[in-house]
């Protein structure tokens, strides 16, 4: 694993605890200084927030899940709505308010857009580390719409996190979602302008999702309605299973495997 360093900085109780539990879960080190390791990574664990530090650079780029400032929020306010791929791709031309389980959710940019949209998505991430972040981001939304944004409240009512693995899950005897959703971890083909700092220092951190074709069948069979994997444009289809349709963009292509048509039209 890439040498990893949690510092926490936080004097509150419960995230202390969450600093030793990634310590004991990864097998690193847990330091109380500030000061960010000179060759690896840091898990940063303040009284604010909970980010990611890449200090193998000579200035470190930090990271972390935020639904309220960005990108993120630019998209909800402007983005393409019900048009755009990902809407096409699960649906949503068809059906409002389906049901999508996120078995890949990663930093739950995809999830947070699906919900947005009006569906009702359940998200799985099997990294700690991952996870961490995206529980961290989910909370300090949830604080901030509470008092300055209904309508974001509204939207991250619309999004669960279950603390488990993918794979354990798409075989589990959870009620079926209308939609599967898949986005798993590519190899990364190089450091360019086009991979994006935080896919890289995902890319060091996690690695590959080197299962990734194992999930494809389960969700086969989990899903009531279709499976939807996104893809980067070059890659194989999962499980080298040939999808039944595509949507193709510029660097990604979202492959829709259909097992029952959306009754309802919007």
């Amino acid at each position: 694993m890439t040498p990893l360093t949690i510092i926490c900085s936080s004097d509150n109780a419960e995230q202390y605890q969450l600093a030793q539990w990634l310590s004991e879960t990864l097998g690193c080190p847990i330091s109380a200084t500030s000061e960010l390791p000179e060759i690896n990574f840091a898990v940063l664990i303040a009284e604010n927030d909970i980010s990611i530090a890449d200090c193998r650079g000579k200035k470190a780029i930090r990271t972390s899940v935020d639904f309220t400032v960005g990108s993120k929020a630019h998209r909800r306010k402007y983005g393409g709505g019900k048009g755009q791929a990902i809407a096409k791709a699960v649906g949503l031309n068809k059906q409002a308010g389906i049901s999508v389980l996120d078995a890949t959710a990663g930093m739950g940019g995809d999830a947070f857009v699906l919900a947005t949209l009006g569906c009702y998505v359940t998200m799985v991430e099997r990294s700690p580390i991952v996870r961490v972040l995206l529980q961290d981001g989910l909370r300090r939304a949830s604080e901030f719409a509470a008092t300055e944004d209904a309508e974001l409240q509204e939207i991250l009512s619309r999004m669960t996190l279950v603390e488990d693995d993918s794979l354990e899950v798409l075989q589990s005897s959870i009620e079926p979602p209308q939609v599967v959703y898949l986005d798993p971890m590519f190899p990364e083909r190089k450091k360019s302008a086009e991979v994006k700092k935080e896919m890289q220092i995902f890319h060091a951190l996690v690695g590959d999702d080197s299962d990734a074709d194992q999930l494809l069948e389960p969700a086969l069979k989990l899903a009531s309605h279709r499976v939807v994997v996104k893809r980067p444009k070059i890659a194989p289809y999962l499980n080298n299973r040939e999808p039944g349709y595509q949507l193709v963009g510029k660097a990604n292509r979202f492959d829709i495997y259909p097992l029952k048509a959306f009754s309802e039209k919007v």
